[in-house]
């Protein structure tokens, strides 16, 4: 199957510094909170099961608990991103020369895609790897799954790390996805290969979404991004292993996306983004591989 001629069809890079404030902002804001110290709030007596001073109140208690399973992991993973980070002076201004995004290894580009999901998936999925023409079939998979590796153009187009050559974002789409959502990618990256400037291509992909020339997410449609070498920004490494959703464009409020205690994420910065989607976030425990992912980059 030649998906660069009959596409059936983004990764997130987490690259946006207004994102992260805001998320770290959140999960101050909560801290205060369980310390009692929030300006606009009242502390509530101290509900203990036990009349022990040491005892943690119920509402506190609650809050633990919550806390200790998966949104106290979405929520560690703000922490991750190391400080320095965003005060990196970075930038990539223009396109680097084409082969500066290319992998050198065809293998080594196979098996990173691959690693984007469990062994079970990946190793019956088409493979796509990225040439000087755009993407190409590598391996013919059995499973209806794709796997490619993708570049700094699935980021949003005002940011800095835009056309960052060394970025890489290893995920694989599930069928629903393959079909309309990976089209996005093979869009984007023949705009790019036709050296067109950002604005060029932001115009044109509106006017093929105004025209119907690139599908709306269809239902179901998710991926797996659970790559242990990934790299998704300078700032944030490899990140840390999750699951994508996409759905036509909507509110976080319809996910219960970025409030506490939800394990589920939406980076607000995609909102913008010209293609008909929004991606939710799930993060997950372990890589690929099976081993476990830890809080700390």
């Amino acid at each position: 199957m030649n998906f660069m001629n009959n596409p059936p069809f983004h990764p997130v890079f987490v690259t946006n510094e207004a994102w992260i404030a805001r998320s770290l902002n959140r999960l101050r804001t909560m801290q205060r909170r369980l310390s009692g110290k929030h300006p606009f709030r009242t502390r509530p007596e101290p509900l203990s099961v036990q009349s022990s001073p040491n005892e943690r109140t119920i509402a506190q208690r609650s809050v633990t608990f919550c806390l200790s399973r998966s949104a106290k992991l979405a929520l560690a993973l703000i922490t991750i991103l190391p400080a320095q980070a965003q005060d990196s002076k970075t930038s990539y201004p223009a396109m680097a020369p084409i082969n500066q995004y290319l992998m050198a290894d065809r293998s080594a580009e196979i098996s990173l895609a691959r690693s984007a999901a469990p062994e079970e998936i990946s190793r019956n999925a088409t493979v796509l790897v990225l040439g000087k023409d755009g993407y190409e079939t590598a391996i013919e998979g059995t499973n209806r799954f794709v796997c490619i590796v993708e570049r700094s153009w699935m980021s949003p187009f005002d940011s800095p790390e835009f056309w960052n050559p060394k970025l890489r974002g290893p995920i694989c789409y599930n069928p629903p996805a393959v079909r309309s959502i990976l089209p996005y990618t093979i869009n984007r990256t023949k705009l790019v290969l036709a050296g067109l400037s950002k604005r060029q291509m932001e115009e044109s992909i509106k006017s093929k979404v105004a025209k119907g020339e690139l599908p709306i997410p269809e239902p179901g449609a998710m991926s797996y991004m659970m790559a242990k070498d990934g790299y998704l920004s300078d700032s944030a490494g490899h990140w840390h292993p999750h699951l994508m959703f996409y759905v036509p464009k909507t509110d976080n409020a319809s996910w219960g996306a970025n409030v506490i205690c939800s394990p589920v994420v939406q980076n607000d910065e995609f909102r913008d983004v010209p293609e008909p989607e929004t991606i939710f976030m799930v993060p997950v425990g372990m890589w690929s591989d099976g081993t476990t992912a830890r809080t700390e980059k």
